[in-house]
């Protein structure tokens, strides 16, 4: 069990309609090199990564930190949330000290397209939100992926500003 200020992880497994939310296991490997090695997902995040690096480089149980959430629908993993410290050094801030969470969210392709990323992140928020009121998060995605924030404006984020980072125009948001 690993703690961020006075917040215990990992939470209960978080249960929606369709989805749990839970901590990574190690019968999740096989889909975290799916997730990360697939070009569809890779787009908007810097590209797919190299299967065979993956598989030397991911430990047994992969995820298994504060803030990652693994989805699971039907008993196997379909994607992954995250609720992570925003880099104080990146761009895009709602405070004067940094410090925000920040939400980020990937699922496999075949998972698109049927509302699971926004039922799992609005659990996701809804735990946060209980765990730590108060606290703001933020959301950055590439300006040209519209499916994401799509599901960003349904989640409550509103557009703060745009910048550019990693080659790409950002949408940073605030919820």
């Amino acid at each position: 069990m690993t703690e961020r200020g006075s917040v215990a992880w990992p939470p209960a497994p978080i249960r929606t309609d369709r989805l749990v939310l839970r901590e990574s296991e190690a019968r999740d490997r096989a889909a975290f090199i799916e997730l990360f090695a697939s070009a569809e997902v890779g787009t908007y995040v810097g590209g797919p990564r190299p299967r065979d690096e993956l598989e030397r480089a991911l430990p047994e149980v992969p995820g298994r930190r504060f803030g990652l959430f693994v989805i699971e629908l039907d008993g196997a993993m379909i994607g992954m949330i995250t609720l992570d410290q925003r880099d104080a050094e990146r761009p895009g801030h709602v405070r004067p000290d940094a410090g925000e969470t920040e939400l980020g969210y990937m699922f496999l392709p075949e998972a698109w397209g049927h509302g699971y990323a926004a039922e799992a992140c609005e659990a996701a928020l809804g735990w946060f939100d209980g765990a730590l009121p108060g606290e703001p998060v933020v959301l950055c995605s590439q300006a040209g992926n519209d499916r994401s924030i799509r599901v960003a404006r349904k989640l409550g984020f509103t557009e703060v500003e745009r910048f550019e980072e990693y080659g790409a125009e950002q949408w940073f948001g605030v919820r």
